[in-house]
């Protein structure tokens, strides 16, 4: 799926996803990522949800975000809020969803200038 979002300036953009792979401002990435609203995209070294640890969600700490959108896969799947206790005790929400609404959800409110990272899950197909 295409998308067209209106863009700022400076704005990192999700411009398109499918299976096991989405493009952030025309770069492909088919591993894990992290996508700030703003700055350099960086890969998520996690290949699976049950490889996921506190330390994969401690990595968000240093994009400053006030929410993040775990985009968990092709499916809706919930990680223990402990993997997440860093963000949560410091005040920075967090909301799970499957990795295309993730994608969707993180261009709407970074397209509003709200200050989003999404921790976006990209497992191989198989």
């Amino acid at each position: 799926m295409k998308f067209q979002p209106d863009r700022l300036d400076g704005v990192n953009v999700i411009s398109r996803h499918d299976a096991g792979r989405v493009w952030v401002n025309a770069t492909e990435w088919t591993s894990s990522v992290l996508v700030p609203w703003r700055g350099d995209i960086v890969a998520w070294p996690v290949a699976s949800l049950a490889d996921l640890t506190a330390t994969h969600f401690e990595q968000l700490l240093a994009l400053q975000p006030e929410l993040v959108i775990f985009g968990s896969g092709a499916k809706l799947r919930f990680v223990s809020p402990a993997l997440q206790r860093a963000l949560i005790e410091r005040r920075i929400g967090v909301e799970t969803m499957d990795t295309a609404a993730a994608c969707r959800t993180y261009n709407v409110l970074a397209s509003e200038g709200r200050t989003v990272a999404a921790a976006l899950l990209i497992e191989a197909p198989g």
